[in-house]
């Protein structure tokens, strides 16, 4: 099976989706980058786009997409603009099979609407900046190998599906 990687919307479910997949496939390393980059810079991403900016933090996501996309067996998890880079997008498309995990307007909005460490949606309307967002990220986020529209399914059933067409997608090789 190829590597596997997640994209999409914050609050999208590919953290959930993420740690799901790397229970059925245990032999599978789990990286989200996010959590990579607060980890190497010894704080929050929130703290990172206050003290240096958002461009620094997209030049430390590109630094850490190309260092985590080598060998087998990844599952990788990525902040949701990093595929708008096209530096990035061309890495993660040639490394694995790329996912997009797809959710509408009112699902993300419901998720992200008490969650503070969300740096670019701490506005007065962050529903209005979420919609400029997706509708920004949408055309990207579709370049992806396969769409899953996770606003109806579980997600053991999504989980379900990537495997599946991952499978699929080694076995056509």
């Amino acid at each position: 099976m190829n590597n596997i990687i997640l994209v999409g919307m914050p609050a999208c479910g590919k953290t959930t989706i993420g740690k799901l997949l790397n229970e059925e496939l245990p032999d599978f390393t789990l990286i989200d980058t996010d959590s990579l980059i607060e980890k190497t810079q010894g704080m929050s991403i929130s703290d990172i786009f206050r003290r240096y900016s958002e461009d620094y933090f997209r030049k430390l996501e590109y630094e850490t997409i190309k260092m985590v996309c080598t060998g087998k067996n990844k599952i990788i998890s990525i902040g949701g603009g990093a595929f708008e880079n096209p530096g990035n997008r061309a890495i993660l498309l040639g490394f694995g099979k790329v996912f997009y995990l797809k959710s509408d307007l009112d699902i993300l909005y419901y998720r992200i609407s008490k969650d503070s460490t969300r740096p670019l949606l701490q506005t007065e309307n962050p529903r209005a900046v979420l919609e400029q967002m997706l509708k920004r990220r949408e055309d990207n986020y579709k370049k992806a190998h396969c769409i899953i529209d996770t606003g109806s399914a579980e997600p053991q059933e999504i989980v379900r599906i990537i495997i599946n067409e991952a499978d699929t997608q080694s076995s056509n090789k």
